[in-house]
């Protein structure tokens, strides 16, 4: 695999590593909080852009430097500075990718610390989350007089109504453990076992054909508040839908399954 030399150019707020078995890391690193910053949020939506774009990136895992935080969300810094809460945060949104269209690689959150107001918004976004046993997660944004913009439409839906509810205008803190009891979370781990245990699910990801996975995540926002018989209806109108079913790679995993080998995927 040639890999992008940008993806291990320099980075301000963040780094980037990308295995040569497409799994991608993208570490937060902006000491003491993660805090995130307009300029930094727009040069991660363009690190997505980049990454959507390229077929041997496989997966992304985001997480956050040090132990303590995964993200404060907002650099209230910055706020200070007067950077206002509207800026323009980038073609993915505030964080990078929760607002990116038509994203066609997975995303999994590796939470290693306080995930905070932003940084909530961040990991509910994600198509997958695994956490460190000590992480919390929380929005204080109505206690600042602002506003979890992200979180008020997705926490609702992901969540019983009534205990979100509570996290967005009460204060409450999840823990961890708590939100795994309610499926937000795949897989509460150690510290020391967060990226492993984030690349095992990623592992696990890419042993699937990238046209089914892209397929799959549309047809997911694409049908969201359809009924079923509707979405069963639309999903054969859709282009990645039929992308995926009438390609050559349909016709590679049935072929390996009945040779009893695994697949080798060619995104065609």
């Amino acid at each position: 695999m040639t890999l992008d030399p940008a993806y291990s150019a320099d980075h301000t707020g963040f780094h980037v590593e990308v295995s040569d078995d497409g799994i991608a890391v993208l570490t937060l690193d902006r000491p003491k909080a993660n805090a995130i910053d307009a300029t930094t949020s727009c040069a991660i939506g363009e690190m997505f852009v980049r990454f959507d774009a390229d077929p041997d990136v496989r997966v992304v895992i985001y997480t956050g430097a040090g132990e303590r935080f995964f993200s404060a969300g907002w650099d209230l810094g910055a706020a200070g500075e007067g950077e206002a809460f509207d800026s323009d945060y980038g073609p993915g949104g505030f964080g990078g990718f929760p607002e990116l269209p038509n994203r066609k690689t997975p995303v999994i959150a590796a939470v290693n610390g306080m995930a905070v107001g932003g940084g909530f918004e961040i990991a509910m976004s994600a198509d997958m989350i695994v956490a460190a046993e000590h992480a919390t997660f929380f929005l204080p944004e109505a206690a600042l007089g602002i506003l979890p913009d992200n979180g008020s439409v997705r926490l609702p839906r992901l969540l019983p109504r009534q205990l979100a509810n509570e996290v967005l205008i009460g204060s409450r803190r999840l823990t961890a453990a708590e939100l795994a009891q309610f499926g937000l979370v795949n897989k509460v781990t150690s510290a020391e076992h967060l990226l492993a245990d984030a690349r095992a699910l990623a592992t696990a990801i890419i042993a699937s054909a990238p046209l089914s996975i892209a397929a799959i995540l549309d047809i997911g926002r694409q049908t969201e508040f359809m009924d079923i018989a509707t979405a069963m209806a639309h999903i054969k109108t859709m282009d990645s839908y039929r992308t995926a079913v009438d390609s050559d790679d349909a016709k590679e995993g049935t072929d390996a399954f009945n040779e009893k080998r695994s697949p080798v995927w060619h995104s065609r």
